[in-house]
């Protein structure tokens, strides 16, 4: 039978051929000088004749794309090409690829509302404290404003995140801390620290679609556990710990997202007696730490930063604009972390770590996020409670922090919803983004504080009207 799927709608099956060739090149599993299949093997793989092979990898011949040795077969051509992330892994539908949200959310206009965008908005941030910040560091001594920053980062930040830490059962010196510029940049070092390509690497399902993205970058080989209310599934857990051997685990403890749930005790106990029996490392991004109503359990508290990592940033909860952002780590790797920091970025943000400091020195910073979490218990429960009028479930009813993990009516799907959405400027996350198996497409993340205007309601019914 002939190969009836279209990668493009109006692609023709040698044009399939050819655009399966040009994605497996961009997503570099076929490197330069590397041998394609076979006609015969290809034509059986994609279901289509011999013939439609043929004519295509001539036309990729014709083009440069590849090249022919005759009595040995064809070879892809060229150079290296430059890294494509939206080509590697499968190919899915644009509105819920993780950079697709992403870039709607960043590129979006002053017109644009964003629900499915991952920060506050710009008039729920502590605007008074940080241009108050600004002309205390204005006059800071002249190395503050003009000079490199240490590789390990300002002193007395790195002494007061110490200190933080210590609130939350985490014993780390301020020897064991190195400032970055964003909890992004923090997981990207680690990655370049811990793994190789082709190495596994252990994510949530659902989980914060940037790590795909990012692992992607890393080349390494992604596999995911099912998330549940109160932690990863332990038992999938286990069972991917023995198939994949994986290398690493990146995961939010405290509030996750997208699903708003927290790590409980029990479960926390039972994933670091399997990371030691397995000899995993656990990435902790702890981003969202200061949303918390109660305190959660730490993986880095209960492991003393053994095999644990913990990462947090500023990026939500004072400026996206000022990027400051922290690892704390077992002391023996500090010193290669620093070397790498160093390789990729030089000095550290000065700049950003010092207003950092100066709000978080001054009190100002403890009453933005006293009033902060107020506003948005009271933005949850509005939005919880629209959304359950237009037939959409919460997965976890008013969780801390921004996010709503929700379940859209049965035979809906959030990826259709989006792109509808999208339509009439409202940037929607839809769950399938979030997920490695693709078994979301029914739910959706609601960014509560971003939910204000009576808009995204109406537009949300009508899409799920269609």
């Amino acid at each position: 039978m002939e190969l009836t799927t279209r990668l493009d709608g109006g692609a023709t099956l040698v044009e399939s051929v050819m655009a399966t060739i040009r994605h497996r090149i961009a997503a570099r599993s076929l490197t330069p000088g590397a041998r394609l299949p076979s006609i015969r093997a290809f034509a059986k793989s994609m279901r289509v004749s011999k013939s439609t092979v043929v004519e295509a990898y001539e036309r990729l011949a014709a083009e440069g794309a590849i090249r022919s040795r005759p009595g040995s077969g064809f070879y892809a051509a060229g150079s290296l090409a430059p890294l494509s992330l939206a080509e590697i892994g499968p190919r899915l539908d644009r509105a819920v690829d993780p950079l697709w949200v992403s870039r709607q959310s960043l590129d979006a206009g002053g017109e644009t509302l964003k629900p499915g965008c991952g920060w506050l908005p710009a008039s729920w941030m502590p605007q008074a404290g940080l241009r108050r910040a600004l002309r205390t560091v204005a006059r800071a001594e002249d190395i503050a404003l003009a000079d490199y920053g240490t590789p390990l980062g300002l002193p007395p930040l790195r002494q007061l995140l110490a200190r933080r830490m210590a609130g939350h059962g985490i014993e780390a010196s301020p020897e064991q801390i190195m400032l970055t510029e964003s909890g992004t940049q923090s997981i990207d070092l680690l990655c370049r620290f811990l793994i190789e390509p082709g190495d596994t690497v252990l994510v949530d399902d659902p989980c914060y679609f940037n790590f795909h993205a990012l692992l992607r970058a890393h080349r390494a080989k992604v596999v995911s556990v099912p998330y549940t209310p109160s932690g990863p599934d332990i038992e999938l857990f286990a069972q991917a710990l023995a198939e994949h051997r994986p290398r690493l685990y990146i995961t939010n403890s405290a509030i996750h997202n997208p699903t708003g749930a927290i790590l409980s005790p029990v479960t926390a106990h039972r994933l670091l007696k399997l990371a030691d029996q397995s000899d995993l490392t656990i990435v902790e991004d702890d981003i969202f730490a200061d949303f918390e109503h109660t305190p959660a359990p730490r993986l880095a508290a209960f492991d003393g930063l053994s095999r644990v990592v913990h990462i947090g940033s500023f990026s939500k909860t004072l400026s996206a604009s000022v990027r400051c952002g922290f690892i704390a780590a077992p002391r023996d790797w500090i010193e290669g972390l620093t070397d790498l920091k160093i390789a990729t970025t030089f000095g550290g943000g000065r700049l950003a770590a010092e207003l950092v400091l100066t709000l978080l020195k001054d009190g100002s910073y403890r009453k933005h996020m006293d009033l902060l979490r107020a506003k948005l218990a009271r933005a949850m429960a509005e939005t919880g409670a629209r959304l359950k009028a237009i037939g959409i479930t919460p997965w976890i009813d008013q969780p801390a922090g921004l996010f709503l993990w929700c379940g859209l009516p049965d035979g809906v799907a959030a990826a259709e919803v989006a792109r509808r959405a999208l339509a009439d400027n409202v940037v929607l996350a839809p769950g399938n983004a979030f997920s490695l198996s693709q078994t979301a497409s029914r739910f959706v993340r609601f960014n509560v504080a971003q939910c204000g205007d009576d808009r995204i309601f109406k537009v949300l019914e009508t899409a799920m009207a269609h």
